[in-house]
């Protein structure tokens, strides 16, 4: 389905109401496509939870400095 967003303003209950029924909207403004409404599908969480798992991240053999340590190196840069 698709609907301009001015038609999506004036009649966004029945537009979300066909989602809900499991259809996926594509809104246009100007003749564009800028916005898709889809139905939520329970098996899959809004936001990404843990998208890429734990980071392992080499020994690059460096110090172990303290942020004051840091902060006084990067102090004059950029300035």
């Amino acid at each position: 389905m698709e609907t301009t967003a001015r038609e999506f303003n004036q009649k966004s209950s029945q537009i979300l109401a066909a989602a809900a029924r499991g259809e996926t909207i594509t809104v246009t403004k100007n003749g564009v496509a800028v916005a898709r409404v889809v139905p939520i599908n329970d098996d899959v969480p809004p936001y990404p939870t843990d998208p890429m798992g734990e980071i392992d991240l080499p020994d690059l053999g460096l110090p172990n400095l303290t942020n004051d340590e840091i902060e006084d190196v990067l102090g004059g840069m950029g300035t």
